[in-house]
């Protein structure tokens, strides 16, 4: 019997092999052409960056995520509450605010209708959902210094409790920058898109339902465009600027909440139609979104923080 001919069953798969360099070839072809007419921008994206360390997400988890961490720190929960929550929504939803889940379960962190968590239209508002999550963490004694793993599970009573733990090091990046520890530490870029028109009216309301009603004063913050939207830093709790710092510059306190304020802003930037956020003679951008945070044109530096809004499309 003759043995079976190699070259042939080679040839045979010639055309496959030619059929996947092909396709290879044209999505890398697809790729480039998206890339080319697009600037290269790609996908609205954000990036919190400390050191060595970074963590990429989408604009809708950072939105999210702000919003987690300002009801934390509104609340006085320290850094480690504020990771814990943000591990725990990273494991439970992807820190999207789903309207489905395991039974009965809803919103960023699954909680649950049935199990006395809420009604469903408060569960899916995330301001409401991350204090419920914070009232219960508030209640497990030292939860601060117990593993994250330990802390998150006897809030969520999760069937798989060890899962947290792989979302510690990215939670703790996010909250170290959206609680104002790491400054200049998080930026976003619209991409491709265009940054959709924003309503200052809007941004003030979402400030106060974050950091509550004493964040702004009761009349507007005191700019002159009404396309900004002014928010005062406060000075240290012992009220001196300190060290190196003029008289109304704020303390060192008063510097973490001004940046804890700015990375809520850029995160939130996509939401809410937000084009610049300028504090401690820093700015952010859309449109230049690849310097992240540089010197402002000009070198006029401001201590102030200032968020500006997207005007409509003309």
């Amino acid at each position: 019997m003759p043995e079976p001919s190699l070259p042939r069953r080679s040839r045979s798969r010639r055309p496959f092999r030619i059929a996947a360099a092909l396709a290879v070839l044209l999505a890398l072809a697809g790729y480039v052409l998206v890339q080319y007419l697009t600037g290269g921008k790609g996908s609205p994206s954000c990036l919190v960056r400390d050191g060595g360390e970074s963590y990429r997400l989408s604009p809708e988890q950072a939105s999210n995520a702000a919003v987690v961490s300002a009801v934390g720190t509104t609340r006085g929960m320290p850094e480690r509450a504020v990771t814990i929550a943000l591990a725990t929504a990273l494991q439970e939803s992807g820190l999207r605010n789903i309207d489905f889940g395991d039974r009965d379960s809803l919103g960023l962190f699954q909680q649950r209708p049935s199990q006395g968590w809420g009604s469903e239209r408060q569960i899916m508002d995330p301001v409401y959902a991350s204090g419920k999550f914070y009232e219960h963490l508030a209640e497990v004694p030292g939860y601060s210094r117990l593993p994250l793993t330990v802390a998150a599970q006897r809030v969520q009573r999760s069937g798989f409790p060890q899962a947290y733990a792989k979302h510690e090091p990215d939670a703790a990046l996010l909250a170290a920058a959206l609680t104002g520890r790491t400054p200049a530490a998080l930026t976003c870029s619209p991409g491709a898109e265009a940054v959709p028109a924003g309503d200052p009216a809007e941004v003030r309301a979402e400030l106060r339902r974050a950091f509550g009603p004493k964040v702004l004063p009761e009349r507007g913050a005191g700019s002159s465009d009404d396309r900004v939207v002014a928010v005062p830093v406060g000075a240290s709790a012992t009220g001196s600027a300190g060290p190196g710092r003029a008289a109304g510059e704020p303390g060192p306190e008063g510097y973490r909440r001004g940046w804890e304020l700015a990375h809520w802003a850029v995160a939130r930037a996509h939401s809410l139609g937000i084009s610049e956020v300028a504090y401690a003679g820093r700015v952010w951008s859309a449109d230049r979104a690849a310097d992240g945070w540089r010197a402002p044109d000009g070198g006029a530096a401001t201590e102030s923080l200032r968020i500006r809004v997207a005007a409509p499309a003309t």
